[in-house]
């Protein structure tokens, strides 16, 4: 992967295993190394945030976790064209696995994982700070939370908190839907889809505020 690292990979290897799905049936997939990836990820976010603003912890934390999120790494792997390099078994190629934020954004973090191990922090954080710009720049996570945003609004309107409902799990584990509905009561419900439970959730909670907040 030149564009990760700038010139030929010298671990072809380390390359192969981070764009190998599981349902590739071989000996090693991209899960290792997307656990590293993410811890990667998230030193090098957290140092740059540290680095450009004086907020209190609490808004740094909530630009991070939305920067190292499953669909902003879903994001900035669209826009490498990561999607087309994906190792999948023929199955999980035809149930559109390779366009699926939860593949996505593991696969960038495998790749992060792979550059670490490959040329050093000093690399992975060089790539992170040019991939993550537009999302840094564009002032990605600055806003609250939309969950946390419903929580103080119904506080703040002496409601009861929101209920979270799964409504719905459908296809299949790496390209699974969830339909999940927020309620307040004596307010009204929205419900949203996601490929995520956490992102159906932060969906309705949006939809919700939207209407009501």
């Amino acid at each position: 992967m030149a564009a990760l690292t700038g010139a030929a990979p010298a671990r072809p290897d380390l390359w192969h295993e981070a764009l190998t799905h599981g349902s590739m049936g071989e000996a090693r997939d991209y899960q290792r190394l997307e656990f590293l990836g993410d811890r990667v990820l998230g030193l090098a976010i957290a140092e740059w945030l540290h680095e450009q603003s004086e907020a209190a912890e609490g808004k740094l934390s909530q630009r991070l976790n939305v920067l190292v999120s499953r669909e902003t790494c879903a994001d900035v792997a669209r826009k490498l064209g990561v999607a087309g390099h994906i190792r999948l078994g023929k199955q999980a190629r035809g149930d559109g696995a390779g366009q699926s934020d939860n593949v996505l954004g593991d696969v960038m973090e495998a790749l992060i994982g792979a550059l670490f191990l490959e040329r050093g922090f000093d690399a992975a954080r060089s790539f992170v700070r040019k991939a993550w710009e537009p999302a840094m720049a564009g002032g990605a996570g600055q806003r609250k939370h939309p969950k946390a945003a419903l929580q103080e609004w119904a506080a703040g309107n002496r409601r009861k908190p929101p209920v979270y409902t799964l409504l719905e799990r459908s296809g299949p584990d790496h390209a699974a839907v969830f339909t999940v509905q927020v309620e307040v009561a004596g307010v009204g419900s929205e419900q949203a889809t996601g490929s995520s439970k956490q992102e159906a959730e932060r969906g309705a909670a949006a939809a919700f505020m939207a209407r009501y907040g």
